[in-house]
């Protein structure tokens, strides 16, 4: 059995996959896994419904003050833009979550999150090796020697 990765949350080997969690550990045979694919955690469409959202309670919190002084509601709605930015900001900036998803006996299964990339990658890599090191050797692999 040949290991192509072995880190605390995962183990690759020419015969499993094993991803380990605090509270579980799963185990995939590699032979039974189809359309391997790299995806994201995150929706797209978030970001611009929360901030839609966002804008929506900030107008409707600014329709008062505009009775009392327009001054006051523009004020108001400065220093709300200036929240929206920031938040919009860090939302950016925080790390982008991975996950590595596959077909494992007729169910689409996750097999591995991870947020560091330099991780995720390893351990992407290593389960590529592992898929083509499985597949049976073809035909015209008998050939290539002659």
């Amino acid at each position: 059995m040949r290991l192509y990765y072995r880190g605390p949350d995962a183990m690759v080997t020419s015969e499993h996959f094993v991803h380990r969690t605090p509270t579980s550990t799963r185990a995939f045979l590699i032979r039974d896994l189809r359309d391997v694919g790299i995806t994201s955690a995150e929706e797209p469409g978030t970001p611009i419904v929360t901030l839609a959202g966002g804008t929506a309670i900030l107008l409707a919190a600014a329709l008062p003050l505009w009775k009392i002084s327009p001054l006051y509601a523009i004020g108001f709605l400065g220093l709300a833009g200036f929240g929206l930015a920031a938040a919009a900001l860090v939302r950016r900036n925080r790390p982008r979550s991975w996950l590595l998803q596959a077909t494992y006996r007729g169910q689409t299964v996750e097999l591995y999150a991870s947020t560091d990339a330099r991780v995720f990658n390893q351990v992407s890599r290593a389960l590529r090796r592992a898929i083509e090191d499985a597949r049976p050797p073809s035909s015209w692999d008998d050939f290539a020697a002659a």
